[in-house]
């Protein structure tokens, strides 16, 4: 159905059924990128999620605010960027603009208010740096060579 609405998905893309997406012609999922149940992707603005991403229950990514310095109000929006291997957590979320690196972990109930790192895991309300998240390669089956 969000392919219908102009949403890129990849292969293997799990969207729950409960998810929550503003604009489906404003996103775009890389291979096994995984939004769960009752997640929210506001996104006035391009949201990205790199391959294996997962975006757990609950989590909202908002891609909007209103300049309130302005008397007049005015609605803003940014585009949201999570990278390969990222996890956002349940009930976390990314703040309008802000990029999260690849294999970058927000844990649960965190708000990223600024970039997160790459292979670094947060926490916190804003979120701090906790401490690295190892990188580990991928499994590879190899077929043994007959000479």
């Amino acid at each position: 159905m969000l392919r219908c609405f102009g949403a890129k998905l990849g292969n293997n893309c799990h969207i729950y059924g409960r998810a929550r997406i503003w604009a489906p012609w404003n996103l775009t999922c890389d291979d096994q990128a995984t939004i769960g149940d009752e997640a929210i992707v506001y996104n006035p603005e391009h949201v990205t999620l790199g391959s294996h991403t997962i975006v757990s229950q609950q989590a909202y990514l908002c891609g909007a605010t209103h300049d309130y310095e302005d008397p007049a109000f005015p609605f803003i929006a940014f585009p949201i960027s999570i990278g390969s291997y990222a996890w956002i957590c349940a009930r976390a979320a990314v703040q309008p603009g802000v990029s999260v690196g690849e294999g970058a972990v927000l844990a649960l109930g965190s708000v990223a208010t600024r970039d997160l790192e790459p292979w670094t895991v947060y926490a916190g309300v804003p979120a701090r740096r906790i401490k690295p998240r190892m990188r580990r390669e991928a499994h590879v089956c190899v077929s043994p060579v007959a000479e």
